[in-house]
């Protein structure tokens, strides 16, 4: 018999956890057909991210990306000259993007996993870079997703984000609704104060929508998104 008492913080995130669905299987099952149309399964990285790297706000580094799905702006990242680490809660999604990489000759450490079962060494990277993932987080994990940026990044470090922009994508819902129902509908919609408010320790260098883009620029761009990139002061 597992023993359900509560004795840490860690216990109730664990509890809390347990009321929603097993996120690794149902993500398995998104990424299961690459063939279905999704925008971000073509093999091309954010705009937003491009723009960072060509501007110069960003310099290769050692990089942590978070929900790295198929390993699109994994590759990217690694093409730029970047030592990557890459994790996803799917091994479809992990498998895909190992595949990617030896496609394009690049290397990539792509691990299958919770983002919050990481063993992460203080300090250690340049960059974290989240596309799409932040969105997915129950808002109970919000404090432990902070306290991995904090301890993952090097001072002076950059995290870059993009997620649903409130009123145009995503569940209009409380984070108190989200317990009634116990589901996340599809992952939650962000107002730029509240993304500017969870992120309030960081200095914001960039903030805006994301451009929606043409197939033909081989850059995925949904203007429903948020693209932000902060610093670790």
């Amino acid at each position: 018999m597992n023993d359900e008492t509560i004795y840490s913080h860690e216990d109730t995130l664990r509890m809390l956890d347990s009321f929603f669905r097993d996120e690794g299987e149902w993500w398995d099952g998104f990424y299961a057909d690459k063939e279905k149309g999704i925008p971000f399964f073509r093999d091309c990285p954010d705009e937003n991210l491009v723009e960072c790297f060509s501007g110069g706000n960003i310099a290769p580094g050692r990089v942590l990306e978070l929900g790295c799905g198929g390993g699109r702006n994994a590759v990217y990242m690694a093409q730029q000259g970047c030592k990557v680490d890459a994790v996803d809660i799917s091994q479809t999604a992990v498998d895909w993007g190992m595949e990617r990489k030896a496609a394009h000759q690049v290397e990539v450490n792509f691990t299958c996993g919770n983002i919050f079962d990481l063993e992460l060494t203080p300090g250690s990277y340049d960059l974290i870079y989240d596309s799409g993932c932040f969105h997915h987080i129950y808002p109970h994990r919000r404090a432990s997703y902070l306290e991995l940026l904090d301890r993952a990044l090097t001072p002076g470090g950059y995290f870059g984000l993009t997620c649903f922009a409130a009123g145009s994508m995503g569940a209009e819902i409380t984070d108190w609704e989200v317990y009634r129902q116990r589901r996340m509908r599809g992952g939650l919609g962000f107002t730029e104060e509240q993304l500017k408010t969870f992120f309030g320790n960081y200095e914001n260098i960039q903030f805006r929508r994301m451009r929606q883009t043409e197939q033909s620029e081989n850059l995925f761009g949904e203007a429903f998104l948020w693209t932000a990139l902060f610093r670790k002061r």
